[in-house]
This record gives C-alpha cells, structure tokens and sequence, in this order.
C-alpha cells in the first residue's frame, strides 16, 4: 500500500499557507494525516481543514495501487440530513461511502465525504467548506480535475444541485438522488452532465422536486438522465448507488 493510502497515525501532511481557491474563499488547506482507526484496511482516512475560522473533519477513499498517469478519478460525496455531525463517521456508512465499503472494486477512484455540522444544511458556506475539502484532496492526492463528479443524497441531494449550479465548470457530471433545487438556475445545470434518481413513493422528498429540476434543464437543452424508481421511498439512493451501471457512468464521464 501506499504511502498516500497508510499515511502514519501520528503524521501530518501541511501545505503551506493560505492557496486561493476556487469558490472556497477563506479555506486554509492543512490536511491532518489522521487515519479512522477502524477502516484502516478499506483505504479510509480522516483529513481536517480550517474554513472561515472554523475546523472541519472530512474522510477520505483512496484507493490501492498507483494512479493512472492522468490521476485518479474522483467524487465528492454529500450526505443526508441523518449524518450530520462531527464524528467523521456517520457521513462514511450511508449510501456512496457504504456501496465503497462493500464493493471497492468498483470504486478506482478518490471519494471526498465532508459532513455537515448537526442542526445545518449545505447552505453556501457549507457548500464553500465541501468544495474547500476537494481543493484539499487535489493537494494532497494525484487527480484527474477532469474527471471530478459530485453527488448526494437527500439533504444532500439539494446541495448537489446548488453547487452544480453554481460551479458549473466545475464537475464533469452530478448526481442528485432524492433532492430538489432552483429551476431558476437550469440554464447553469444545463452545462453538465446529470444522472437523477428519486423513489416515486418518498414521503419526504416529494418526487414533484426531481421532476420539476429535471424539466427545467432538460427544456434548457441540458443532457439529463433521469431513473424514477417505482414503489422507492426515501432510500432512493441504495438502489441508485448499488448499480454498476450508474457508478461506471459516473468514472466516464469527463469535463
């Protein structure tokens, strides 16, 4: 394994100074090399970073072996409301992290999974501190910036469509499951490549959210693929994730 992979328990990785990032104002990029005792052998780490004078813990996937010439593929995972904390766990278990964790041959590529604090959302300044953690991991890890996709679910879900929306050439595609946005802003989500899943039967978020996105950009001339799922309720994204063809879709796609 390698050493970016293993980093030792008591390491720290620091970049020096303050970089300018995009979209991510006021993010300090210092990585801590701190491993999640208990996935040490699945290639999950912890890393932390300081935005907007607050630090922040988020975990990390890295895959085995060396990465391609080009770097790796990667994707930036936000999670639902019922992972939110601080533990840099809870946002590893469910739904991208948990399919990593029992199927990572599929997986060649770098996972990014920031978690929200309990009682927020991925609002703009946690949108900025999400984005901050992928600037952090393109520091710290071979990736290919082509070849980035951002996904979530439910809670996350949202947010994947407002920061698609607002960095629109960021991502080479996104994936919102359960989730809902701004038709408003269709003609930005019309640039990039969109994969949409939502249960028929959610009772939380009601599937009128995705449709109603999906119209928009797809009547904007956006590229949307759209999988209604019948008799799903909320756990849309279980299906969504545990399909390989939706997974080798997402390492295609380039930007």
């Amino acid at each position: 394994m390698t050493a970016a992979r293993r980093p030792k328990q008591t390491a720290w990785v620091v970049l020096i100074g303050v970089l300018p990032l995009a979209g991510c104002h006021g993010a300090r990029l210092e990585p801590k090399g701190e491993q999640m005792g208990q996935d040490v052998e699945t290639g999950f780490v912890t890393r932390s970073i300081d935005y907007e004078g607050q630090s922040y813990r988020y975990a990390v996937y890295v895959p085995p072996g060396e990465p391609p010439a080009s770097g790796w593929p990667a994707m930036l995972f936000l999670h639902g409301s019922g992972e939110r904390g601080d533990d840099c766990v809870r946002q590893t278990m469910v739904g991208l992290p948990k399919t990593v964790r029992n199927h990572p041959e599929r997986f060649p590529c770098i996972v990014v999974m920031p978690q929200c604090p309990l009682h927020r959302k991925w609002d703009p300044s946690l949108q900025g501190m999400a984005l901050a953690t992928l600037d952090a991991a393109e520091q710290e890890y071979r990736i290919d910036p082509d070849r980035i996709v951002l996904t979530g679910l439910s809670l996350g879900g949202y947010g994947t469509w407002a920061i698609g929306a607002s960095h629109p050439q960021r991502f080479a595609a996104l994936v919102p499951i359960c989730g809902g946005g701004d038709p408003a802003k269709a003609s930005s989500l019309a640039r990039t490549p969109i994969w949409c899943f939502h249960g028929d039967a959610d009772p939380v978020v009601p599937v009128e959210q995705s449709r109603k996105m999906v119209e928009s950009v797809r009547a904007a001339g956006g590229d949307v693929r759209y999988s209604e799922l019948p008799g799903v309720t909320h756990d849309s994204w279980t299906p969504a994730y545990e399909d390989p063809e939706a997974i080798n879709w997402m390492l295609a796609q380039r930007r």
